[in-house]
């Protein structure tokens, strides 16, 4: 029966070895607490909420991200870059050198990777995000010095 099982999902293209694989895992909102984002990577009040890593082979984890009004991340990078959604409110964004950005519902931010930047809430308005970046070596972002309120535009 195997063998016929196997022959047949050849012969539909597909691998027998698929059939053979983990199943999907499912994680219920709410069955994860809230956690407050780390003082020395944050400035303001920052929620995490969510987070994900998937499992070896893959590398892929993130998170949802909520910014109080004021709140930012500090300078950081990804060593294989960072995918942003925005799902609420009004955000910014900056790159090392170069303008800030407002962010709305719906943008969708790509940074490249080892690109030197910060994300956040606009001045007065809250926003949250979906934040996804890959591992590389197990790390996958590098903390630097917090964003001034210069730099922010305060």
């Amino acid at each position: 029966m195997r063998l016929l099982a196997a022959a047949l999902a050849l012969s539909l293209g597909v691998s027998a070895y698929a059939s053979e694989q983990k199943p999907i895992t499912v994680t219920r909102v709410g069955t994860q607490p809230s956690n407050a984002g780390a003082e020395q990577n944050f400035t303001g009040s920052v929620f995490v909420d969510a987070r994900f890593q998937a499992a070896a082979p893959a590398r892929v984890g993130g998170g949802i991200v909520t910014f109080a009004p004021g709140a930012r991340t500090a300078w950081h990078t990804h060593p294989l870059g960072q995918t942003l959604i925005v799902t609420s409110g009004v955000g910014l964004v900056q790159k090392w050198d170069d303008a800030v950005q407002e962010i709305r519902p719906g943008d969708v931010v790509w940074i490249p990777p080892g690109v030197k930047h910060w994300h956040g809430a606009s001045h007065t308005v809250g926003m949250s995000h979906i934040a996804i970046s890959e591992s590389l070596h197990g790390k996958s972002v590098d903390w630097m010095e917090k964003v001034s309120k210069e730099q922010y535009g305060q």
